[in-house]
């Protein structure tokens, strides 16, 4: 499955490579646009793969008590920053890719920040099952801004492409039609992870007590998962 995946999302990519290249020497816009909804499945496919924070958004998720409306938006939250992020260090910082990125399509810096930020979130979320605390009304897109930071490898391959042939815009359109893919697989993750916590809630209906105690378990677990998971990747890297 996860190879074909990488080769689906290979030739759409080597067809936007074709696609840029007509832009820039002069062909018209109208085969781009046509060829735009692309982005969308590439996108989609892309989440689909390791990474996006998947994990990091479905065990949040599960330990808070957000509903899917704001299940939604969290996940398209997190969808705009991890997109956005890649748009703008291609955009902003060209010239200086060599030297900011430590790898092809990885910005080193931020995935630290992004994963310490987590880090952080899965603390307090084992400090309030602990006490008691209460949930925080932007807590949700907090967390997706975190998760976010860490740029999408495959739009700042498609914004440099863009951008070193004279075309920007089109990388940007791409990077958009992208962005709605992303957020269509991480919205499915959402709504999956917030139906499966909501079952539970639903079985311990008639019994309160024993609904608190598994409640704030839920929640203390879904912390220890979240700070493990950052402490073991920013050591490991």
């Amino acid at each position: 499955m996860f190879q074909i995946l990488v080769e689906f999302q290979r030739t759409i990519y080597l067809a936007l490579a074709e696609q840029i290249k007509l832009l820039s020497a002069g062909g018209g816009w109208l085969a781009f646009m046509t060829f735009l909804p692309m982005g969308v499945l590439f996108g989609a496919a892309h989440a689909l793969t390791p990474g996006h924070s998947k994990a990091v958004l479905a065990t949040y998720l599960a330990g808070s008590d957000a509903k899917v409306a704001r299940g939604l938006l969290v996940s398209i939250t997190l969808s705009i920053t991890h997109v956005t992020i890649a748009v703008l260090i291609a955009a902003l910082s060209l010239p200086l890719v060599s030297l900011t990125l430590g790898s092809v399509g990885r910005a080193p810096l931020l995935e630290d920040v992004s994963r310490g930020l987590l880090g952080l979130i899965g603390l307090w979320m084992v400090w309030r099952a602990l006490s008691h605390g209460h949930h925080h009304k932007h807590e949700g897109e907090a967390v997706s801004v975190m998760a976010g930071l860490i740029p999408c490898p495959l739009t700042l391959f498609a914004m440099t492409f863009a951008i070193s042939r004279g075309v920007p815009v089109a990388g940007i359109l791409f990077a958009i039609t992208m962005m709605a893919g992303v957020a269509l697989t991480l919205s499915c993750v959402a709504v999956l992870s917030i139906l499966f916590r909501e079952r539970l809630v639903h079985f311990f209906d008639s019994r309160p007590k024993l609904f608190e105690t598994a409640s704030r378990t839920i929640e203390g677990a879904a912390g220890l998962v979240l700070a493990g998971v950052a402490v073991w990747q920013i050591t490991s890297a």
